[in-house]
């Protein structure tokens, strides 16, 4: 495993709050759009690491979390056997392993090379690599008090190990040798795009600092290491310490399935009796949706949307501050302009300029919506004599009433077609159909999980029977358990020993499990949600890239693939196979799927906002000045600016903006689920073009073969025009949103 494969691991175990897979640069044009891939050979780096072996920790719980897995299917993460009493004797010597390959490369008397440079800085890391599996359950699905005190303590050594990697001047001169070499033009195109990913990640990093910028470089991501560790658990704290708490005369509009999984939710916090609404929005969203109570939906409003601004010792508004101020001292030591400027430099959008030329564009159809459903909203309380105007806790209660009055679609209806188990025997029909992929559920214990509700799937070839993967799913919300919804990995795909890796991919999620014996139904949103996730697993497990790195991926494109996978809920062969009734397993009625479909983009305005309004402050945050700044005040005044609908909010407001301050995976990127909307709109177009629609096997074939199974080994606008013929148009994004199309006429505008 790379050492910057390791970084991007990092940043996303320090609580990622949103979805994906690591997070890196993209290429410079190697010259071929087309992956050329050897087949599996191991290559070979000599007796470079021969004298190294692993310090003896005198723990055996670290030894378990050191130790290769085992087990079927090229071996399998020891979940059953994680002990928190080994991790931090299991991260020291891990450290002190890859700290002693790397300097083995760095002194290395021969000169520098493709094979004893770049390919060993592949084999590196291996058993840093498998405890950062292991953290990453305990930092996502299984936190606990224990485990953040040890979290604490060992990110900043974490960074300091980093640092010492980033800043190795003898490792950097090797890499930039074999990056400035005649060799380059001899390599494959996707060795090419590695040595290019290696060397960026060097020199985008501080490598090229010297005396005191370079030791300052590493005392600030040390610093931010411990800020972002705080801002994340800080936001967990309130998201546990918060619950409201209901009785049997406060329910009133909410549905049967929903009161039972509040029951179960408060029955398993000791309140039997009770009705739990939970602050994560699993709960929180379908809660504002149905209950009749305006004053209890302005209570979960507000404890939802003050997450981490609660004045208290979870606030974050202090540590926003300090981390901004210290990436972007950051950045100017590195001679950029700011943070944004920095980030975006090897994104899709190249500045933040672009990815501000595309929200923009977008903002003025999105809030205009937003006054047209406001207004059919206050309709509705005025005809009802309320004397109120619509605030942001009755906005979903009132969408709900006006969609009912509209289309004739009451939400609720809908979730009794949708059932999790069914929904996921439907993802496995689409992969099968797509991917030609298989899952087989692991039902004889020989593959372990960290908890009873995880599932597990073998996922083969359905022609040839060929072992894929293994696929985890995590499916119901508990303490200790970050929320939203997130793809992650246990191992990547690749042939760099001689043989093709085993995946191991996991997707985890927050729904409401209901009573013992009850089916747990969903929102159409939440059903999307769960077809997106799925999306990342199958990027995962298409893979057929050689080197551990280029599965890596590029922040503004990497959604892409799993907002595509979102289309294929209202396709046909789904509904009509696995839209049941969940008690009477009739199959969705022809009437009510042409609603859903008539109202596919209802909502928009509220959608688009606010996730626009999240998206346009994180990039002014980090585009601006902040010195001395105010994150609330910086917040309210660019919303003002922006002209913000008064009506709802940012889908995540600053102090709970986990994407962007619990670490750097979205940070100034969190407009890229837009970019990668544009492509969504425009690749689901090509679908919808051609002969046999969703299901077309050549379009599908094309799909997998350019955008999936490539990873990151082929730049991504490359890729996509292999795919498309040619770029994206953002007239395909505004069409799928209901939105007007400027300037229809001419169509040729794209994502550019």
């Amino acid at each position: 495993m790379r050492i910057t494969s390791l970084v991007s691991t990092l940043a996303l175990l320090t609580a990622l709050y949103g979805c994906g897979g690591a997070d890196d640069a993209q290429s410079t044009n190697t010259g071929e759009t087309k992956q050329m891939t050897a087949a599996p050979v191991k290559e070979d780096i000599g007796d470079l690491f021969a004298d190294i072996s692993l310090d003896e920790t005198g723990n055996p719980a670290a030894d378990k979390l050191l130790s290769p897995y085992d087990g079927p299917y090229q071996g399998v993460p020891h979940f059953d056997e994680m002990d928190l009493d080994g991790l931090k004797a299991a991260l020291e010597a891990g450290m002190a392993k890859n700290l002693a390959e790397v300097e083995a490369i760095a002194n290395n008397p021969e000169p520098p090379t493709f094979a004893n440079t770049i390919v060993a800085l592949e084999k590196s890391g291996d058993e840093l690599g498998r405890v950062f599996t292991y953290w990453g359950i305990w930092s996502s699905n299984m936190s606990s008090p224990e485990f953040r005190e040890i979290q604490g303590e060992m990110s900043p050594k974490l960074s300091e190990f980093f640092s010492k990697i980033n800043q190795n001047e003898k490792l950097f001169a090797r890499v930039k040798a074999v990056y400035e070499s005649d060799v380059m033009d001899t390599l494959r195109p996707d060795q090419q795009r590695l040595v290019w990913l290696v060397y960026d990640g060097f020199a985008s990093n501080g490598a090229t600092l010297e005396g005191e910028a370079k030791e300052r470089y590493a005392e600030i991501n040390k610093r931010l290491a411990t800020l972002h560790t705080d801002f994340a658990n800080n936001v967990l704290a309130d998201e546990e310490n918060y619950v409201t708490y209901l009785s049997a005369d406060q329910l009133s509009g909410l549905p049967e399935s929903f009161v039972k999984a509040a029951a179960a939710a408060a029955e398993s916090r000791g309140r039997v009796g009770e009705y739990a609404i939970t602050n994560t929005r699993s709960s929180m969203d379908p809660f504002l949706t149905y209950s009749d109570e305006r004053d209890l939906r302005e209570t979960v409003w507000r404890t939802y949307y003050n997450r981490g601004d609660n004045g208290d010792e979870y606030d974050n508004n202090a540590i926003i501050a300090e981390i901004l101020a210290l990436r972007d001292e950051r950045v100017k030591l590195l001679g950029y302009e700011n943070y944004a400027a920095w980030r975006l430099q090897n994104r899709m959008s190249k500045t933040p300029d672009r990815a501000l030329n595309l929200m923009e564009a977008v903002w003025p159809a999105a809030t205009a919506r937003v006054r047209e459903e406001v207004a059919e909203m206050q309709a509705i309380v005025d005809a009802e004599g309320g004397d109120f105007e619509i605030a942001p806790w009755d906005y979903r209660y009132y969408m709900e009433k006006v969609r009912q009055a509209k289309y004739d679609l009451d939400s609720d209806e809908v979730k009794q077609y949708l059932q999790l188990d069914k929904l996921r025997d439907a993802m496995f029909f689409v992969a099968g159909e797509l991917f030609n992929f298989s899952f087989a559920p692991i039902t004889d214990g020989s593959v372990p999980v960290w908890h009873e509700d995880v599932k597990v799937w073998e996922v083969t070839d359905k022609s040839s029977g060929k072992h894929i993967g293994v696929w985890y799913l995590d499916p119901f919300a508990r303490p200790g358990k970050r929320s939203g919804a997130w793809a992650t990995g246990y191992r990547s795909h690749d042939t760099l020993d001689g043989i093709e890796k085993s995946v191991l991919s996991s997707n985890n999620s927050n729904f409401i499990k209901g009573a013992p014996g009850e089916p747990v139904l969903i929102s159409w949103d939440d059903a999307e949600t769960y077809f997106h996730e799925f999306g990342h697993a199958l990027h995962a497990l298409s893979s057929n890239v050689h080197y551990p790195t280029l599965n890596s991926g590029v922040r503004d494109y990497t959604e892409f693939q799993s907002q595509l996978l979102e289309r294929w809920l209202s396709t046909d062969q789904v509904i009509d196979n696995y839209l049941v009734h969940y008690e009477t397993g009739e199959p969705i009625p022809d009437e009510l799927v042409a609603k859903i479909k008539a109202a596919s983009t209802f909502n928009q305005g509220f959608a688009t906002t606010e996730y626009l309004a999240s998206a346009l402050v994180d990039m002014r945050f980090h585009m601006s000045d902040p010195t001395g700044i105010d994150p609330d005040a910086f917040e309210r005044e660019t919303l003002e600016e922006l002209g913000m609908p008064d009506e709802l909010v940012m889908r995540h407001r600053s102090p709970h903006f986990g994407h962007i301050f619990s670490g750097e995976g979205y940070s100034a990127g969190y407009y890229g689920y837009m970019w990668a909307d544009v492509l969504t709109a425009d690749a689901a177009e090509a679908f919808a073009e051609a002969p046999g629609g969703f299901y077309d096997k050549e379009v599908a074939e094309s799909l997998v073969d350019n955008l999936f199974r490539v990873r990151n080994a082929v730049d991504p606008a490359e890729a996509y025009i292999k795919f498309r013929g040619r770029e994206a148009k953002i007239e395909a994004l505004m069409r799928d949103r209901g939105f007007p199309v400027p300037g229809a006429e001419t169509d040729n505008k794209t994502v550019d």
